[in-house]
């Protein structure tokens, strides 16, 4: 076995087409979460054009690929899973049946700790260290729309015929109601990040768009497409102007949903769900087999989901003062957010909170 560490840029043509292949067989051999476009190199790439450290770790038997580990480091030692803070699927891409030593493997990554938060099942180097799972909700498409609407109908009938209901409202009360799944209009795009920024002030929350790295890369990803892989704007537009909007990623089976949001003054027509089953009518008849929520806990993810994959956080460590460093400042502030996250007593008035905090916030601007 060896273990070659590259630069973004460093990556052969070779090496990104057998990473793409092990991607594309994995439904196919009992791992269909290693096809997540977050796992893409794709998206490695692109973070390593917006961000400082990005590495590619490539593990090789007889000479050839059998893994691919993504991640960023500082010059200290301390690795994160790539696009820590915004990737919803980490992990090593790798062949069926591939088992690697994670301390050899940390050691010639040059790190002394690697922190994930989305890792996803069947990564049994890693899954030893992770310090807790959480469910990641997705919407099964794989037997077409028509498959997914009856289980919703069966499993969620209130929510089913109400947000259909909305939609024919929609319909009455605007004109030119309309619904584009690949949108390649830049200016909607930053229509909803305004939207995306404005619902994170609103409600109390850090704005990703805010920081300047996270707009570049769904910028670059945006104008990204391969046959594997592409970053997908999708739009509800009504009265000739968008009305909901939702930016992924998508991967040959998987639709990673990522960015949703919708203009407030159409609120009561619920315009982010309607746009969501026509995201599911539009990716079954393009071959999704999944849409992927991701990890949260959200009222729209239950009513949405046909079930729920795991997904695990937590470091790998090697026997290193840095290591334990970095897991002594992280470990309490994660500890916290899912205490508060888990237990409706404490989560429902943090909530109110933010959302106070947030209305005065937006109030000053």
């Amino acid at each position: 076995m060896d273990i070659s560490v590259y630069r973004p840029g460093e990556l052969s043509a070779a090496d990104r087409a057998a990473w793409t292949s092990i991607q594309s067989k994995a439904h196919l051999q009992g791992a269909p979460e290693l096809g997540n476009p977050f796992l893409s190199p794709e998206f490695a790439l692109a973070v390593g054009r917006c961000r400082r450290g990005v590495r590619i770790a490539v593990v090789r038997e007889g000479g050839e690929p059998a893994a691919f580990l993504p991640f960023q480091r500082t010059a200290t030692g301390v690795g994160r899973a790539i696009g820590l803070g915004v990737s919803d699927a980490q992990g090593l891409v790798h062949r069926p049946g591939f088992t690697v030593d994670t301390q050899r493997l940390l050691k010639a990554c040059g790190l002394a700790v690697w922190e994930f938060d989305h890792l996803v099942d069947g990564q049994t180097a890693f899954a030893p260290a992770a310090t807790g799972s959480y469910p990641s909700p997705v919407m099964d498409v794989d037997q077409g729309y028509d498959a997914y609407l009856a289980h919703l109908r069966e499993h969620a009938p209130k929510f089913t015929r109400t947000t259909l209901a909305k939609e024919r409202k929609l319909a009455r009360d605007h004109e030119g109601v309309r619904y584009v799944h690949d949108e390649r209009d830049p200016a909607a795009l930053r229509t909803l990040m305004s939207w995306k920024s404005a619902q994170y002030r609103r409600t109390g929350r850090s704005d990703r768009f805010a920081q300047e790295w996270i707009t570049r890369l769904v910028e670059h990803l945006f104008h990204t497409r391969s046959d594997s892989f592409a970053g997908v704007l999708s739009v509800l537009y009504a009265d000739g102007r968008p009305v909901a909007a939702h930016f992924g990623l998508r991967s040959e089976r998987i639709l990673a949903c990522w960015f949703p949001a919708y203009d407030p003054a159409f609120s009561k027509y619920s315009p982010g769900l309607v746009l969501h089953l026509r995201m599911a009518e539009a990716a079954a008849a393009d071959g999704i087999a999944h849409l992927d929520l991701g990890r949260g806990q959200k009222e729209y993810k239950d009513s949405l989901k046909t079930r729920e994959l795991t997904v695990s956080e937590g470091w790998v460590t090697r026997r290193h003062p840095v290591a334990f460093g970095h897991r002594a400042r992280r470990a309490p502030v994660r500890a916290l957010r899912n205490t508060v996250q888990s237990r409706p007593e404490l989560f429902g008035p943090a909530d109110r909170l933010l959302k106070r905090m947030g209305k005065i916030r937006s109030s000053r601007t």
